[in-house]
């Protein structure tokens, strides 16, 4: 990638665009850095005739404190999820594909429409809305069970575990095993299980901050660490972030545990028996995933100091003999945190 790129920078956004032959020579645009790029450079441009498009280039180290670096190539992959997601996600659930560029590890989509509102920011400040976490559920199960029907090709195409490894895998799991010695079990044995399910696409970053709401509709966002791999990963990742919140918010906490319950029964509504043993295997990927965004390499932001001991005291008393079940892991949890 040429370093001197940066599309952060208006005139450098402009420039390779008119460089690039994607906007006329003595055309301008409007530029908008998007917040919360942690592993990409992210802006959005408006164009002369009023397109929005959304260009991100991928970053060699992300921008957290620790030190954390993946190739910049996995901008490719989210290109390949993008396409793949237009027929593989309910209509309009993700942004359209507009094209991608090899040499400079840029990716460009169009913008969602706005007004829209992160849906994660919209959690903290006003707790859950039941029909958001029926989509949120439904929008995964979708993903899940339409891809077992072009599992050929899909296998194909996501087969390589590079960037979800790298991002996931060792940042989460082996780093939380580093910083808690008593864990390296576990984090053993849930890596290998993680590994050795390969039965669907899974997105490998199905959470609220990847979600956008516009129009009542959730739109998914991210798609750099898609792979062929175990759908109970998603799921872990996506009620972590139900449960974390209802630790940090004691007035939306029970709507937060019914929020978690929702997802899960609007997912298995969606994928019936596909994935067998997948409700075990879910509720210690969500048990790992939650020690993680405390022990591992990001953690998660607005936890306090004090609700961060109490959520790794919440997963090492569960670890011993983790629950069957998501709907018994959200009901123990639940009581943990009252």
């Amino acid at each position: 990638m040429d370093a001197t790129l940066d599309i952060e920078h208006p005139a450098a956004v402009r420039d390779y665009l008119r460089r690039t032959g994607r906007i006329g020579l003595e055309a301008g645009i409007e530029a908008r850095v998007l917040p919360g790029g942690v592993s990409c450079r992210t802006v959005r441009v408006t164009l002369p005739d009023g397109t929005g498009w959304v260009l991100k280039q991928a970053l060699a180290k992300l921008r957290v404190r620790a030190d954390w670096f993946s190739d910049p190539a996995r901008i490719h992959r989210e290109a390949a999820a993008l396409r793949w997601l237009a027929t593989l996600a309910p209509a309009g659930a993700t942004a359209g594909f507009v094209f991608e560029d090899l040499a400079e590890h840029v990716l460009a989509m169009t913008a969602v429409p706005e007004p829209h509102e992160n849906w994660k920011t919209m959690l903290l400040a006003r707790g859950p809305e039941q029909d958001h976490t029926r989509q949120f559920g439904r929008l995964l199960g979708t993903i899940h069970r339409r891809a077992t029907e072009q599992a050929d090709a899909l296998r194909a195409e996501f087969g390589d575990t590079t960037f979800f490894d790298q991002l996931r895998v060792d940042a989460y799991y082996r780093s939380a095993a580093a910083n808690v010695p008593e864990t390296a079990g576990f984090y053993a044995g849930l890596i290998e299980e993680t590994f050795a399910h390969r039965e669907t696409l899974v997105h490998g970053d199905f959470s609220p901050k990847n979600i956008l709401v516009t129009g009542g509709r959730l739109v998914l966002l991210d798609h750099e660490v898609v792979h062929w791999g175990d759908p109970a990963f998603d799921l872990g990742f996506a009620l972590t972030h139900l449960l974390a919140k209802a630790r940090h918010l004691p007035a939306h906490r029970a709507a937060f545990a019914r929020a978690a319950g929702e997802f899960w029964a609007a997912y298995q509504a969606e994928v019936g028996g596909r994935f067998p043993g997948v409700a075990s295997r879910a509720v210690r990927h969500t048990l790992g995933c939650l020690l993680a965004r405390v022990e591992g390499r990001s953690p998660l932001e607005y936890l306090t100091p004090a609700g961060r001991t109490a959520l790794r005291a919440d997963v090492l008393a569960l670890l011993p003999a983790p629950p069957d079940s998501p709907d018994e892991l959200i009901q123990q949890i639940s009581r943990f945190s009252s």
